[in-house]
């Protein structure tokens, strides 16, 4: 029987909404359930029942992920090794079984299964890792590829490999930050930018079928995110420092330069595909920077700072073809401090990539650091806050991530028109509010290109949207909007915006980078 508290708070609710035609936002957990298959030990003692610790209290600090089959997922740790867990999909996870696999190696920051072996990208190498005897043990270690500079810096991590389209496969190397002492004599300098790095340091490398290593952009400050698109093309994130004004999304290709000067020490080494550069601007708006250095590249997507994270970390393209909901083709971005997810639409416009990103899920465990796609369609994602403070109730783990089949009302896609964007939603939308422009607002920012940390928002401007016209579906509005500005980042939001069922955005937040004006 219905209690009297119960029906009178049903009928409260029911009359709020039939008085305002709104209903409450709903929650991320309501389409997309966490599943922890293994998160370390929390002062607060909030891990889940069915948790149980791993062989020899391991400490599962996932730096690499790779879904093997429908049972048995690959990850390894920053310490060195990789095990294989099996039973990971059972819900609840709690007879996950654990098989270590191999070890030795130095802060693997990469996993991949193929050509029936694993590849990892180490400080030093790519390696290959295969079992030949078939007793469930690594016995082969082999060198793929090498040739990048360490000169015993903290931050000269390397991450990878990730394939593309082509079957080539790609890493990305930091930047050693404050070179000193012995360091320097493992460095190389380059007197017209006075920069001095290892060799390769900031470069994206791709790894043919052949084994040759190709040097194709630089620029890069901490990236340690890759991941290919649908066309077989190669993105990378970036995260927020000197030289790098907010955390980015950037497509990899050959001869690129996209922001920090340091990685231009090996500009003009045997193999680089970068023209001399005589001068880094600085201190000037970046849309002026791109202007003034022509090999500049902008990011194809800027990641507003602490409006869509802090620092993005991993790239995952969803090819699950509607098992994990309405988003097949587009990319999910993990990001490390805030313990989250993020989604990003991207297009092509007159050659350039540019697109919108838009916040997915938090509340994850720890810092994702790494994610992969089973064939269910559910997305794992490996954590792991190594000695970095994120959000969370865990220091690292693997925890999984599986979409109810509820349909929740976002924003699809955003693609820029000649004169605004064009909006498609994943349910229609209520027609008379749609079209009243009220229920958007629009700002546009850029920042500042220079050698100190990060940047600001500058040059910020509201934008009138003067017109938003409703398709006959409901399933697109196209919002035409005054004063668009190229290479600037165009803020939407639409809180005002409903389903047709009275629903509000389950994130009404959309940050879109504008390379390119549509002709």
């Amino acid at each position: 029987m219905v209690s009297r508290l119960t029906l009178l708070i049903t009928i409260i609710t029911s009359l709020a909404i039939a008085e305002t035609g709104f209903a409450q936002r709903p929650s991320e957990s309501d389409f997309y359930k966490l599943i922890s298959v293994h998160t370390s030990k929390s002062s607060q003692n909030s891990r889940a029942a069915n948790w149980k610790p791993a062989p020899e209290d391991l400490a599962l600090e996932v730096s690499g992920l790779a879904v093997l089959d429908e049972d048995r997922v690959a990850v390894a740790i920053r310490k060195g090794e990789i095990w294989i867990l099996s039973g990971v999909f059972d819900d609840p996870p709690k007879d996950v079984e654990y098989h270590q696999f191999a070890s030795g190696l130095h802060e693997p920051l990469g996993l991949l299964w193929h050509d029936d072996a694993f590849y990892t990208v180490q400080r030093s190498e790519l390696t290959r890792i295969e079992d030949s005897s078939g007793d469930g043990i690594a016995d082969q270690y082999q060198t793929v590829a090498k040739g990048w500079g360490v000169t015993g810096h903290y931050h000269e991590y390397a991450y990878g490999p990730k394939l593309d389209g082509d079957g080539n496969l790609w890493l990305t190397l930091n930047i050693g930050l404050g070179l000193r002492g012995d360091q320097l004599k493992r460095a190389i300098h380059e007197p017209t930018l006075n920069v001095t790095q290892g060799p390769w340091r900031g470069w994206g490398m791709k790894i043919s079928p052949e084994g040759d290593l190709i040097p194709i952009c630089a620029g890069m400050r901490s990236p340690s995110g890759l991941g290919a698109n649908q066309d077989g093309d190669m993105f990378y994130t970036d995260q927020q420092g000197n030289w790098v004004a907010t955390n980015s999304l950037h497509h990899m290709r050959e001869g690129a330069f996209f922001h920090h000067p340091d990685s231009l020490a090996s500009m003009n080494l045997p193999g680089s595909p970068i023209a001399p550069i005589s001068a880094i601007p600085q201190g000037i708006p970046y849309p002026e920077a791109v202007k003034r250095l022509p090999q500049m590249r902008p990011p194809a997507v800027w990641f507003p700072y602490k409006k869509a994270g802090q620092s993005p970390t991993d790239i995952l393209l969803d090819t699950s073809n509607g098992k994990f909901g309405p988003f097949n083709g587009q990319f999910f971005v993990g990001e490390f401090t805030l313990s989250s997810i993020h989604r990003v639409f991207l297009e092509k416009v007159d050659g350039e990539y540019q697109g919108a990103v838009f916040p997915f899920r938090s509340g994850l465990a720890s810092a994702v650091l790494r994610l992969g796609q089973a064939a269910d369609g559910s997305v794992l994602a490996g954590l792991s806050n190594r000695g970095w403070s994120s959000l969370g109730t865990a220091s690292y783990g693997l925890q999984r991530l599986v979409w109810t089949g509820q349909t929740p009302f976002e924003i699809q896609e955003m693609k820029a028109m000649p004169d605004g964007f064009e909006l498609t939603f994943t349910q229609p939308v209520d027609p008379q509010i749609a079209s009243d422009t009220a229920s958007y607002t629009m700002t546009s920012h850029t920042y500042l290109y220079h050698g100190a940390y990060g940047s600001n928002e500058i040059k910020k401007k509201t934008l009138p949207i003067t017109k938003a016209h409703v398709s006959e579906d409901g399933l697109r509005v196209r919002l035409q909007v005054s004063g668009l500005r190229k290479l600037y980042v165009h803020e939407l939001r639409a809180d005002g915006l409903r389903s047709d069922d009275g629903q509000p955005l389950l994130h009404p937040d959309a940050y879109y980078t504008l390379n390119r004006i549509p002709q």
